[in-house]
């Protein structure tokens, strides 16, 4: 993938992974777009990074894609990066039903359901476009998941698949598709979840695993991994069933 002299357009890129992207790639001279729900965070994003254009946009809203994909191609006819990153991941026991999956947003809506429908609404845009590409930032939970985090792990499984389906589809469409696999890194996804856990560290920041990921973009490297997700994408089922077994028995 080129990186430098693309339009890029980063949803969730207000913070943790994203934030870290859209510094990356406006570093190496590429315009850079992000969106999010909360407009607060946008403003601050786009203070310490004053060359980032920023959109409010709730990606879980089907009027909010609608009106981000309206604006941005047409604002931007050089758009030709999607960065499908936004995501929310949530603790849900279902020992006690189902009011804790409806009490909360939906991790279906927002992991999954957005990049897929901004993918589809993109895709005739992007199509024919020099450098055009669509990086879907999964995680390792959907290889290995946590069932502490049920649907959000089931999401980024689903998330994986669409990823490799589209790849194939686009496979002649000049627009070539990643996943990126992030391990646990220190974050705000999830806080609530990381306070019932002690406070949890996972001591990777933003910064260092995106420095990867575009090392492993640069060399189009499809799934790009970060330590142990750069193992589970190598694994075998024997093995993921294991790590599935040890990460899990103490919850």
């Amino acid at each position: 993938m080129k990186m430098s002299g693309n339009t890029v357009l980063i949803t969730g890129g207000s913070m943790g992974i994203g934030f870290a992207m859209a510094e990356y790639f406006l570093n190496e001279g590429n315009d850079v777009i992000i969106c999010g729900r909360r407009e607060s965070r946008l403003l601050e994003a786009q203070k310490k990074l004053p060359k980032l254009h920023i959109k409010t946009c709730d990606v879980a809203v089907e009027a909010d894609r609608a009106a981000l994909a309206e604006w941005v191609t047409g604002k931007f006819g050089g758009l030709n990066i999607l960065v499908n990153n936004a995501g929310i991941q949530r603790d849900i026991s279902f020992k006690k039903g189902i009011g804790e999956y409806k009490s909360g947003p939906s991790e279906i809506a927002i992991n999954l359901e957005a990049p897929i429908i901004l993918s589809g609404m993109l895709i005739p845009f992007l199509t024919g476009r020099d450098g055009a590409a669509i990086i879907n930032v999964s995680s390792g939970l959907g290889f290995v998941p946590a069932a502490k985090m049920p649907v959000y792990s089931a999401t980024k499984a689903a998330l994986h698949v669409f990823t490799m389906c589209l790849r194939h589809q686009l496979k002649d469409a000049g627009i070539k598709v990643f996943e990126v696999i992030p391990p646990a890194v220190d974050t705000e996804l999830n806080p609530e979840g990381r306070a019932s856990r002690g406070g949890y560290k996972a001591n990777l920041e933003p910064g260092e695993f995106v420095a990867a990921v575009m090392k492993g973009l640069s060399g189009d490297v499809f799934e790009i991994g970060y330590g142990m997700t750069e193992q589970s994408i190598k694994a075998s089922r024997a093995d993921l069933d294991k790590s599935f077994q040890q990460m899990n028995s103490r919850w």
